[in-house]
């Protein structure tokens, strides 16, 4: 029997204009899993966390992860996982994607590590398919990976890790508005207006020469979405307003994290983050709607071992 204790951060997709290519994982927000492999052929997983998730295992983002890196290496094995702590579902922080990147990268150090890092987010992906219905990496990467993480291509997937300023902090809240991924992407539309790609297109490539230069100034006026914060911010109480005051704080950018509802607010110093963060949560209790309210680092680490027993 092998145990592991294992620590997948929170992310934020997106980065305003990187639909679906572009993430960064958070510090001291995430999921903790404690997984055990022994003889056998199955898969039990004991909620702890105190944070409401599905009963039925074929419904839980962990299960299609361990039997897709079974899958890979060819073995059977009776597979125990215990969710220690959880970010709460929904909550735009990638939930979902800390869980499949903690059960990735636990079966990874469970079984010595026969798979890649990108392999690790490849098992990643198969949770996010079944919670959003899609192939997504923009939260698992970063989750296993740390830092900031450009998927350049998905047939294959390609990701490249940018540099992450030392001084990066965010502000992220997450009120208490129910929107799924389903329905938020749902209300994307099919085609993109010419003029809207272009100007999308030059902002990820202005986002990724400020992150690959340190040019502060051009990744805050490079995050800005035309694709698909248009449409999501409807879901968001005030989102226009909010955003102006927000911008008054010194922040560098506001956007949705992922497909909400928690907005974040990227900045370069916890001072800034932390009166972004004051805004935030003033904004949504002046709506009588509750919210948590986070203000982090943005982090270089990504999933880690915490434990190990042989």
């Amino acid at each position: 029997m092998k145990k592991v204790r294992v620590f997948a951060p929170a992310s934020i997709a997106n980065m305003g204009c990187g639909f679906d290519v572009i993430g960064l994982a958070l510090d001291e927000v995430g999921d903790i899993l404690e997984m055990t492999a022994s003889e056998g052929d199955g898969l039990s997983i004991t909620n702890k966390s105190g944070v409401p998730l599905p009963e039925n295992i074929e419904d839980n983002v962990i299960t299609p992860v361990v039997r897709s890196f079974l899958q890979k290496i060819n073995q059977k094995a009776q597979i125990d996982v215990v969710i220690c702590e959880k970010i709460y579902p929904g909550s735009g922080i990638g939930s979902s994607a800390a869980s499949s990147a903690a059960a990735a990268f636990g079966m990874n150090e469970l079984f010595g590590c026969p798979l890649t890092e990108e392999e690790v987010v490849i098992c990643a992906m198969e949770g996010e398919n079944l919670a959003s219905g899609g192939f997504h990496a923009d939260n698992a990467a970063p989750a296993v990976m740390g830092g900031i993480v450009l998927i350049r291509g998905y047939e294959p997937l390609d990701l490249i890790q940018l540099p992450v300023p030392g001084n990066f902090y965010c502000a992220v809240v997450h009120p208490h508005i129910v929107v799924s991924t389903k329905a938020a992407r749902e209300i994307l539309p099919k085609a993109v207006p010419m003029h809207d790609a272009v100007r999308q297109w030059g902002n990820v490539g202005g986002l990724v020469a400020g992150l690959c230069t340190g040019n502060i100034k051009l990744i805050g006026h490079s995050m800005q979405d035309f694709v698909a914060e248009p449409y999501r911010k409807q879901f968001i109480p005030g989102f226009d307003h909010l955003r102006e005051k927000i911008l008054e704080t010194g922040a560098l950018a506001m956007n949705i994290s992922g497909s909400g509802p928690s907005v974040f607010a990227l900045c370069d110093s916890r001072p800034v983050a932390e009166s972004a963060g004051k805004v935030l949560k003033e904004h949504f209790e002046a709506l009588d709607t509750g919210c948590e309210v986070y203000v982090v680092k943005v982090s270089n680490k990504g999933a880690k071992l915490t434990h190990l027993t042989l």
